[in-house]
């Protein structure tokens, strides 16, 4: 949590000016029992009207400041707990940007989400209920004490008494309840894993007709994070009784003993009241204080479970070199490379070796699992090789400024996502200086005009979230296009065409090879047919590569190529081709 003090540069005047005014508001409010008492025994004791007028008016102009300095005070605080937490969100966002695929698979993206949302939410409550309460409290407490011993000594060692057990009190909770809180919000984390999993797989919890298996997961899980929560919670609720029953005993003692004392002479009635309502200003803030405590708690474990993502360093280190020779921005060399992702049991990818020139095409094949996804992860460098080198352009992966990588590359993932906004925005995530014609051309290539054309807005078309409003061969096709857009050296369509017949598929693929300056195309797929006109084919089996050819030279050498082409097109068709 203490690192993220950092946070806090730019609003230092906020931070010292909010608890300053809330100081200023506290010192009227220690005067306001010495005036009551002033009333009681020189006004309404003497009989003196104006005397009581004058004081009355006095209450009122502290009361009026006070309230000034109460809400200038709330504004530097709200201020300051703003601007940290948005710098906050900014630098957790900033930093996760940088962390590699396998930083992100560790952390997990619900946990993630939750310490950006809930866990920041939590310390910007803290930072502005700590700006305006964490000084005012104990100042008025022992500002109470203090005023209590100026008028009698004997029954202002009542207040340290009752100050000494209260505060004994607070600790105790406040150290059982820090590690408890810490455990809740991990829980919580539990929970939105499960929402956020159910929300994605609906269409296949409904298929298989498991609502009611996942509804009873998600119940167990929100059962036990309520339990946690119930747990804590009576401890922290334990707070305002104790400190009840502690100051009421001590209202009791003080009346008792301030009474015995007024009989004797020694103190005035004004001045008994004045000692019940410091006593009084002391409960109310002490519960504040106590609720206080339990925020700043909970805030101080969510800061260290931001702090926590904020220390996780990126496992990949940025190059410096770029590209020496443009023509050689398209070729891809894999030499004896392995892959084990973190955690894994076994290697993903194992002695992966090939070369592919500038301007071929490279198909991916293989069976679920197989690695096909995996080995053309490395070419942008989502991942770094465990063994072995990634060259592009003849220069190694690692070596290269990401940013001079990623621009040569251009993915389009299994899953098509386009993002809200609307179609022409969406393209312009390739080149946002691309022209209108440029798109229509991408969108042409990707066979994607048509889906345009047929829209009311064409390019301004609306996006929802997602691209809801699209079916899902529309979603893969203006992916595609977005990709072409950038006229990258390297395209890999990652399963890409899934969705799309195998006409629009093929010529899709008719296209690219039509392309001017046609960029190094790896086209991964199950289908034989998506990657039987590639200049080389890559085999993949369970992590290994079986086989490295053209379609007609693995039909006749590799069994696993011939067992896929035999179960898409028949073994009678397969033996005729080998």
């Amino acid at each position: 949590m203490k690192k993220l003090f950092v946070y806090f540069k730019g609003y230092g005047r906020e931070c010292v000016l909010g608890p300053l005014f809330k100081l200023l508001e506290a010192s009227f409010e220690l005067i306001i029992p010495l005036i009551v008492a002033s009333i009681i025994d020189r006004g309404i004791a003497a009989g003196d009207g104006g005397h009581v007028a004058r004081m009355v008016m006095c209450m009122a102009a502290l009361g009026l400041i006070g309230l000034l300095a109460a809400v200038t005070a709330q504004y530097f605080a709200a201020r300051a707990a703003i601007g940290f937490s948005t710098r906050l969100r900014h630098a957790l966002m900033a930093h996760i940007q940088t962390l590699s695929y396998t930083e992100l698979d560790t952390l997990g993206t619900s946990t993630l989400i939750t310490r950006m949302t809930s866990d920041v939410n939590q310390v910007q409550s803290g930072v502005n209920m700590c700006l305006r309460l964490l000084l005012r409290s104990p100042f008025v407490v022992f500002g109470a004490m203090v005023m209590a011993f100026t008028i009698d000594v004997r029954c202002a060692l009542i207040f340290a008494a009752v100050i000494a057990v209260l505060c004994a009190i607070v600790f105790s909770i406040m150290l059982v309840t820090i590690p408890k809180y810490r455990a809740v919000q991990g829980q919580l984390d539990s929970v939105t894993a499960a929402t956020r999993e159910n929300l994605n797989g609906v269409r296949v919890l409904r298929a298989f007709c498991k609502e009611d298996a996942e509804t009873e997961k998600f119940a167990r899980r929100n059962q036990l994070l309520t339990r946690m929560q119930l747990s804590v919670g009576r401890i922290s609720a334990s707070m305002n009784p104790l400190t009840y029953v502690v100051i009421n005993a001590a209202v009791i003692v003080l009346i008792h003993s301030g009474a015995v004392r007024v009989q004797m002479g020694t103190l005035s009635q004004g001045e008994v009241i004045a000692l019940y309502n410091y006593m009084s200003q002391i409960l109310v803030e002490l519960v504040k204080m106590a609720n206080l405590i339990i925020l700043l708690t909970k805030a101080w474990a969510c800061g260290d479970r931001i702090s926590a993502v904020l220390d996780v360093q990126p496992s990949q280190t940025d190059g410096v070199a770029s590209f020496v020779t443009p023509e050689e921005r398209g070729s891809v060399a894999f030499e004896d490379v392995s892959l084990h992702y973190k955690g894994a049991g076994a290697d993903a990818l194992e002695h992966v070796t090939f070369r592919a020139r500038p301007g071929e095409t490279i198909g991916v094949i293989g069976g679920t699992g197989s690695g096909k996804s995996t080995l053309v992860s490395l070419i942008p460098r989502f991942y770094d090789a465990t063994s072995g080198c990634v060259r592009v352009g003849g220069i190694d992966v690692r070596e290269l400024k990401k940013e001079v990588l990623r621009d040569a590359v251009a993915v389009v993932p299994q899953k098509a996502v386009l993002f809200k906004g609307t179609i022409r925005s969406n393209l312009l995530w390739g080149n946002e200086n691309a022209t209108d014609q440029e798109l229509l051309d991408a969108l042409t290539t990707a066979q994607a005009l048509d889906v345009v054309e047929a829209k009311p807005g064409r390019l301004d078309e609306p996006v929802e979230q997602g691209g809801r409003n699209f079916s899902g061969g529309q979603r893969q096709r203006l992916t595609i296009a977005r990709a072409l857009v950038k006229k990258p050296d390297i395209l890999i369509l990652d399963d890409s065409a899934s969705a799309l017949d195998y006409a629009t598929d093929a010529s899709l693929r008719r296209a690219i090879r039509q392309m001017e300056n046609r960029p190094t195309t790896f086209i991964v797929s199950q289908r034989a047919s998506s990657v039987r006109f590639a200049d080389q084919i890559i085999v993949l089996d369970d992590g290994c590569v079986v086989g490295i050819g053209t379609h007609d030279a693995l039909l006749a050498s590799c069994p696993v190529y011939q067992e896929i082409y035999a179960s898409q097109y028949g073994k009678e068709e397969a033996v005729q081709h080998g």
